[in-house]
């Protein structure tokens, strides 16, 4: 038996394929299993090939792998999408009653099961329970106590009453027996540990950290693969005296976003690049009227509508670049779902001290993929706030000019002016999207003009000397090869290295979260002979920004095909490009 178990479900948009999923990795993930799981979805309500995939063991996994191992088949496609990652010591769980899928023919030396799982859950109740079948044959096929089960059950369905918890209690059980009965005992034997873990998303580990880090503001419209950030949040930021508002559009959702930072409170706004596009021009004037606000990038296969459903890390340059005139801006880019958490965290402090919108950027594979953390890795304790430089009653005098007024964009040295709130003594000022003094009064002043303009950048400057915008560092310190990469890319590296050492090759991995401010990698990739940088997109973005950089070539690792990366693809992948003359690859 392998160390990791490969477990999939698929079929049709429509068929509960992703609450199946989730059921059986809360169930692994409660048994003291680490999970990874990723999703193949169509951009429609019902239709369309859909699959559910879980990895799993009870070492930590961070990426998806070329391999399936059990695979629980509803339409015959679903054989035939995942025929590669099939091997001799696959099973495959199928209902073969179906007219639909009399006929499939199990690829290779896999072994096919049929189970009539449409039968067997009308038996315990109603047909609408096959998945459920399913998946307590597959308890079975893998020795995976389906005690275990019960309790993710109880929490999918208990709202609809014990009598629909019970019948589904009994579906899973009458799969498993049916498979004892009927196929005996398979190799497959999985550990169960005492380990407590959170299971969680990037988009659900965003929304956590924006609660934690005091957003008490939330404005989106539903859009993929950005909207379990907004559903997430409903009815917990409730909780903390927060409101989250579905408005009727992007450029509705950032104004109010917008608004409620103006008056005082934390606030986010998330969406994918479509919405990214409708809420540039607000962007300008987050920016001018030095307004902190968090939005959330959460990045898909594009341009124009693109692939909502597919994987892309193609918005780096609308992020870094887009909007009219000069906009500072910080870009943030959690590496891992867990530093979704903590990077929200951060890009809310990052906004408050330097008045400066924030970026947040994150991907389609991130916001979908559900993985297994300690408790601890989310501490509350650990979480600070820093709201910047806010004045009160006792401090605003410093900040008022000879007439009393508040100077609200003062000149400052480091670039960041006072902030009152609404409401402050003395407190009372303007702001405009038009140029403006440090009264917040419109101005064609071409000295003022100077004045502002370079007092909005030396925010940036003021945060590379005050912040830590360092890389993370993997693999071989020493390494003559060193790979470079930013966002989900981290985990599939991670495992890469591992197979890469296995094969004689040592590589140093440095994992970018900051894209700006970013950490200054010249001396890296002058100690290094070869330098590749791994990214999801056509055109190697990021690789163009690190070139103007450094004023260096780099080799490129470019998918652009709406999948993800996987470890081992990637590690191929690396081999191949070191075993490739440089000049072949410009």
């Amino acid at each position: 038996m392998p160390e990791d178990l490969n477990w999939a479900i698929g079929g049709e948009a429509g068929d509960g394929i992703d609450s199946t999923g989730k059921i059986f990795a809360q169930a692994l993930s409660r048994a003291g299993r680490h999970v990874f799981t990723s999703k193949d979805f169509a951009s429609r309500i019902r239709g369309g090939y859909t699959a559910y995939k879980v990895r799993t063991s009870v070492d930590r996994v961070e990426s998806v792998v070329d391999r399936l191992d059990i695979l629980i088949a509803l339409t015959e496609r679903t054989i035939h999408e995942n025929e590669d990652e099939l091997h001799e010591d696959s099973v495959i769980i199928y209902d073969g009653e179906r007219s639909t899928m009399q006929d499939v023919e199990v690829p290779g030396d896999a072994t096919a099961l049929e189970v009539p799982l449409k039968r067997l859950a009308e038996d315990a109740g109603g047909a609408i329970m096959l998945n459920v079948v399913a998946l307590g044959a597959a308890c079975e096929v893998t020795g995976f106590p389906i005690e275990n089960l019960d309790e993710s059950l109880e929490k999918r369905f208990g709202d609809k009453g014990e009598a629909i918890v019970e019948n589904n209690k009994e579906a899973a059980r009458k799969g498993q027996h049916y498979v004892q009965e009927e196929y005996g005992e398979f190799d497959y034997d999985m550990e169960t540990t005492d380990e407590d873990y959170v299971l969680l998303n990037g988009d659900e580990a965003i929304g956590m950290g924006a609660i934690a880090a005091g957003c008490r503001f939330y404005a989106g419209y539903p859009i993929t693969p950005a909207t379990d950030v907004m559903e997430y949040m409903t009815g917990r930021v409730d909780q903390f005296g927060g409101k989250v508002v579905q408005a009727e559009d992007e450029l509705s959702a950032i104004n109010m976003a917008l608004g409620a930072a103006r008056a005082g409170a934390r606030a986010m706004t998330a969406t994918s690049g479509p919405g990214i596009d409708l809420m540039t021009e607000t962007f300008g004037l987050v920016a001018t009227s030095e307004t902190p606000l968090v939005i959330c990038d959460v990045m898909r296969s594009g341009p124009s509508t693109g692939m909502p459903t597919k994987q892309e890390q193609g918005d780096l340059n609308m992020t870094l670049y887009g909007g009219h005139g000069e906009i500072p801006r910080f870009v943030v880019a959690p590496t891992t779902v867990s530093e979704c958490f903590w990077k929200t965290v951060e890009a809310f402090n990052l906004a408050e001290k330097y008045q400066t919108p924030v970026f947040l950027v994150s991907d389609l594979a991130m916001a979908v993929t559900e993985q297994t953390f300690s408790p601890e890795t989310f501490d509350m304790d650990e979480v600070e706030i820093d709201r910047g430089k806010v004045v009160d009653e006792n401090e605003i005098d410093t900040w008022l000019d000879e007439k009393g007024r508040f100077q609200a964009h003062f000149a400052a040295a480091d670039g960041v002016s006072p902030r009152a709130f609404p409401g402050t003594t003395d407190g009372a000022h303007m702001t405009t999207g038009l140029e403006h003094d440090e009264l917040g009064r419109r101005t064609e002043d071409t000295d003022v003009r100077i004045e502002q303009v370079d007092k909005r950048q030396r925010k940036v400057e003021t945060a590379r000397e005050q912040e830590d915008f360092d890389y993370r560092e993997f693999g071989d310190p020493d390494a003559d090869t060193l790979v470079i990469s930013w966002g989900s890319n981290e985990g599939a590296l991670r495992e890469g290295l591992t197979l890469l050492e296995e094969d004689g090759y040592d590589v140093r991995f440095l994992s970018v979260p900051y894209i700006f401010p970013r950490p200054d990698l010249s001396e890296e990739i002058e100690a290094a002979e070869d330098v590749i940088v791994v990214e999801c997109n056509a055109t190697g973005q990021f690789a163009d920004v690190i070139e103007h950089d450094v004023l260096e070539r780099v080799q490129r690792i470019n998918k652009y095909n709406g999948v993800r990366f996987k470890a081992d693809e990637l590690a191929t992948e690396i081999k191949q490009t070191l075993d490739t003359p440089a000049e072949a690859t410009q």
